[in-house]
């Protein structure tokens, strides 16, 4: 692999700088080794949450996408999302995750079902 063009640095930085708040935060770190090219993404904490998406969505889709990039220029590409150490995610209550969700599956189809 020799000097390419970083198009898969290139493409992340694009993407998330288009989806988070806090652009100017957005870092990447790209390291090449024998397993192939390690992308290394550095957020604002405030913006982890849509890097990552509901249920990790956002970030899988963004590793396929950055796969697809890498396999162009016939390069294996894998992204990780640092995550400082000691930091953790804030839980929400069941109470707030019901208000987000709109209170969970909706049953009204077999809620005056008789059996």
């Amino acid at each position: 692999m020799a000097e390419e063009s970083h198009k898969d640095q290139e493409f992340i930085d694009y993407v998330v700088k288009s989806l988070v708040d806090h652009s100017t935060d957005v870092k990447t770190e790209r390291t090449v080794d024998e397993m192939g090219v390690l992308i290394t993404l550095h957020v604002n904490p405030e913006d982890m949450g849509q890097v990552i998406g509901r249920q990790g969505q956002t970030a899988r889709s963004l590793r396929t996408l950055l796969r697809v990039v890498g396999a162009k220029n016939n390069a294996r590409v894998n992204l990780k999302i640092y995550e400082p150490e000691g930091s953790q995610r804030p839980r929400r209550s069941r109470e707030e995750h019901e208000a987000m969700t709109g209170g969970g599956p909706d049953t009204s189809i077999v809620d005056d079902l008789k059996i």
